[in-house]
């Protein structure tokens, strides 16, 4: 996990499992729910509309930009929480998804965040694409540890 110089958040995960089948983690909503979110709904064609309650009532939304098979996928990103410093569309994640001899490596780069934005935008992207790491092979990555009450 990196950020850039121009501030851009880069996440990258070797996972096991084929480029087409975490690809489809990110272009059906049963899937990708299994990794990231409550609930949603998302229609991954360039255009298309996405809408993921992700955690409590922090809700994600955008739409997707490019589509390119088993390859890549850019969608734009942003939170419909009022007074977010990321509301939607402010924001551009793109994910490459490049054949390796045991799997696939995932490397998602978040661009366009201010700069308060982009630590917890990098911790966020490290927490879920471990659960999807765990996930797309077929595991089990458990209860979505965020989604338990904090503490008081």
């Amino acid at each position: 996990m990196t950020i850039t110089p121009d501030g851009s958040v880069v996440v990258q995960r070797h996972i096991k499992a084929r480029p087409e089948t975490v690809f489809s983690f990110f272009t059906d909503t049963e899937r990708w729910l299994s990794w990231q979110g409550i609930e949603g709904t998302l229609d991954p064609t360039p255009g298309g509309a996405y809408r993921m309650r992700v955690v409590g009532d922090a809700t994600a939304s955008g739409r997707f930009e490019e589509v390119e098979p088993y390859t890549r996928i850019v969608f734009t990103w942003g939170w419909e929480n009022e007074g977010d410093p990321v509301p939607p569309g402010s924001s551009r994640v793109e994910v490459t998804f490049a054949p390796e001899p045991d799997g696939t490596l995932l490397t998602l780069t978040h661009s366009g965040l201010p700069e308060p934005a982009r630590e917890p935008h990098q911790e966020g992207w490290d927490h879920y694409l471990d659960r999807l790491a765990v996930r797309a092979p077929g595991g089990d990555p458990g209860p979505d540890s965020w989604m338990e009450p904090k503490p008081a």
